[in-house]
């Protein structure tokens, strides 16, 4: 049992060890070592990841507005196609308002070099119409300052001082086309400043010319024709694969920390497979996640792409569902989001996948429902849900402009206002600190615990940590809880400061006001080890009742011995999932395999000749293994 003291500030101590369900100092000294524990740069889960659009976000450097060509700013910063000066310099001075806020990854929109002309009164601000890989746009970077990635010196400050904040930086990176047709030049690419190809004079094959998608439903058209006009790369060229990814591969050496690739559906799965296996050993701790446009659980092409290709992906699922039920109030409200979850065991590593509620295709979810109590519950919700969650740049400012409905370009207005005191700025504090402290949140089983169209409560649980919540969107009203899955006693709400007593694992007479969200937390003893393999397993059917567990060679796995097997928690119908602590093991090479148990019969072992694995001396590893039969 735990008794929660009440939350006063985000991230004061005392708000901290709220957050963490601590009620003694001895309790509270875990807090360093859970920060240990879940600051490991291959593990992302607890990340919480906040999207900027660089020319949007902060003007540092006026000076560096006009750029190569004049007529792309808009000092007035009325004509929204056209760039309004955010730099990187921007981004670095405003570095400990986010650290300060809980953001510990930083999504910035891709700053190759663009081309420098409109088309239809448009720039490339956005970052999608790359020019050169290899080079950097120069309207993010001080004047007369080389645009070269070797030598760049504000992109070097802004990783540096990311680093020096525990932070991490996530570039936006295109590979499947270049620009469109922007007076009478298309698809015209530089390998840090040479031209190595041009779309109508492609002497070596480096685009599709197939034209247009017309069908949208026709997996051939989507990955060889033309999206929006712009120059298709051809994929099958080696001379184009091996650019790509010698590009990345330098913006990796000089500190880039983790990857969102956009449009990945418009090229083949062998494609990404190749690409991402590259790059990942080239930086093994590098995380990578895709945009699969509008991705649903059951839509089997993105599913299969986040199980097959190496990365994972943005969840425009949960999303929709998100602003349906609480922006929109659509008919089935929070049933609509739990379908989401229902459907989670089709995906490997649900819990990897990223959580938002809008961004910057989309209107922003202000523009769907002004009301700032709505938006407070959409960020608790996917602060605590299963998921990466991603906020995108403004939100916590409440920053929103309707025009035209807040469609695109009108979702990307300039960042004005840095109010430390709103409280999403202090709900994201208090979560972001709760998501690296309770690993049932970054790490465990999402569970329905209760449901109706304007009721929606869930416990996040991993070993022995717990977190449920709460969530009233309708009139106030009173409900019972008849199986929290916490020890019994009294819990603090971390959001509220209320108090409320478990008895027999039941929550009675639970209150909730119009728009209020009640969350209880609970953090267990860590996993401890001088190296911990997070170990996961997919691809198995167990029934009720049944443990599937890992048996190996060392002393950690039981020598073999299946009664000192070491047990997996259950996440879901799809994935099993344990952190596997070594120490006496640790460095050295070991075997190992899967097994279930279960009651009154002989154990199932999987059928394959043993795994085998040469344990890290120190650190955190993943396995991911899929059962064999």
């Amino acid at each position: 049992m735990v008794q929660t003291p009440p939350v006063q500030s985000g991230i004061e101590a005392t708000a901290v060890k709220a957050a963490a369900g601590f009620h003694t100092e001895a309790q509270s000294d875990k807090i360093d070592d859970l920060e240990f524990l879940f600051t490991r740069a291959i593990e992302f889960r607890q990340e919480t990841i906040y999207f900027i659009i660089v020319d949007r976000f902060n003007d540092a450097q006026s000076s560096n507005n006009e750029g190569p060509n004049a007529a792309l700013f808009d000092p007035t910063r009325q004509k929204w196609g056209k760039y309004w000066g955010g730099d990187l310099q921007g981004i670095i001075d405003k570095l400990d308002y986010l650290k300060h806020m809980g953001v510990t990854a930083i999504w910035i929109s891709p700053l190759f070099e663009q081309v420098e002309d409109l088309m239809f009164e448009f720039a490339a601000m956005h970052g999608y119409w790359t020019k050169d890989f290899k080079r950097i746009n120069p309207r993010f970077v001080g004047v007369d300052e080389s645009t070269s990635l070797a030598t760049c010196n504000v992109f070097n400050r802004l990783v540096k001082e990311m680093h020096a904040r525990g932070m991490k930086l996530i570039l936006d990176i295109v590979c499947n086309h270049s620009s469109p047709d922007v007076n009478g030049q298309k698809g015209k690419l530089y390998d840090d400043g040479v031209l190595i190809a041009d779309f109508y004079n492609d002497t070596n094959n480096w685009y599709h010319h197939n034209g247009e998608v017309t069908d949208w439903e026709d997996r051939w058209q989507l990955e060889n024709c033309e999206m929006a006009g712009l120059a298709d790369f051809d994929e099958s060229n080696i001379d184009f694969r091996n650019y790509i990814k010698s590009a990345i591969k330098k913006w990796l050496d000089l500190g880039v920390d983790a990857l969102r690739v956009d449009t990945v559906k418009h090229m083949p799965l062998w494609f990404w497979q190749e690409f991402n296996s590259d790059l990942q050993t080239h930086k093994p701790s590098i995380f990578i996640f895709g945009e699969w446009g509008f991705s649903k659980p059951w839509d089997r092409g993105s599913v299969n792409f986040a199980n097959k290709s190496g990365m994972s992906i943005l969840d425009f699922g949960l999303c929709e569902a998100i602003r349906a039920a609480l922006a929109k109030n659509s008919e089935g409200g929070f049933h609509l989001l739990q379908n989401i979850f229902d459907l989670d065991h089709l995906y490997d590593t649900a819990s990897e996948l990223i959580t938002f509620i809008d961004n910057h295709d989309m209107p922003r979810f202000q523009s769907l429902n002004s009301d700032p109590d709505t938006l407070r519950m959409a960020v608790i919700l996917i602060m605590t849900a299963r998921g990466i969650p991603c906020i995108y740049y403004g939100t916590e400012q409440y920053l929103h402009n309707d025009t035209n409905g807040g469609n695109d370009p009108y979702n990307r207005p300039m960042m004005e206002r840095w109010d430390t005191n709103t409280q999403i700025y202090k709900d994201l504090q208090l979560f972001s600190k709760l998501r690296r402290l309770n690993p049932a949140i970054s790490l465990g089983s999402h569970v329905q615990k209760y449901i109706k169209p304007d009721i929606y409560s869930y416990l996040r649980r991993y070993r022995d940590s717990r977190c449920l919540v709460v969530m009233n969107k309708g009139q106030a009203t009173t409900i019972d809880i008849s199986n929290t899955e916490l020890e019994d006693g009294e819990y603090t709400c971390i959001v509220t400061s209320r108090h409320f007593e478990i008895h027999n694992g039941k929550l009675r007479g639970l209150s909730l006001q119009q728009k209020e969200s009640v969350v209880l937390s609970y953090v267990g003893d860590r996993v401890k080890g001088q190296t911990i393999v997070r170990a996961q397993l997919n691809g198995i059917t167990t029934q009720y009742g049944e443990i599937v567990v890992v048996v190996g060679d060392c002393p950690e796995l039981g020598n073999w011995d299946i009664s000192k097997a070491y047990r997996l928690e259950y996440i879901n119908a799809n994935t099993w999932f344990g952190e596997i602590p070594f120490t006496e093991s640790a460095g050295k090479a070991i075997a190992y395999k899967y097994a279930i148990l279960s009651n009154n019969m002989s154990p199932r072992y999987e059928n394959l000749v043993n795994r085998r694995w040469i344990l890290v001396d120190r650190g955190t590893v993943k396995w991911r293994d899929n059962w064999a039969n």
